[in-house]
């Protein structure tokens, strides 16, 4: 009986993991694409992205056009460096 329990256990704690990778994905692609888009023509493209990143994996979004529109998204907006200037390209 033990088994059986043992087995239900480790399937479905397989089906819970892999639908949170696929989530992990999904929101990893959708940041990817809004900050290639945000950072087209970015001088630093790789610095740029990384930072856009980061915003938007912590904020769910990103501002539309490659520079301004950041009351579009405010979490994006208010994020500050440790110097208290704006993180988010």
């Amino acid at each position: 009986m033990k088994m059986v329990q043992a087995t239900v256990f480790l399937l479905a704690f397989l089906i819970v993991s892999s639908s949170l990778l696929d989530l992990t994905i999904a929101e990893s692609s959708f940041c990817g694409s809004k900050c290639s888009a945000r950072c087209s023509k970015a001088g630093m493209k790789d610095r740029c992205i990384k930072y856009c990143q980061i915003c938007c994996d912590k904020c769910k979004c990103v501002p539309s056009g490659t520079y301004g529109n950041k009351h579009e998204c405010p979490c994006y907006r208010d994020l500050k460096n440790s110097k208290g200037k704006p993180k988010c390209p």
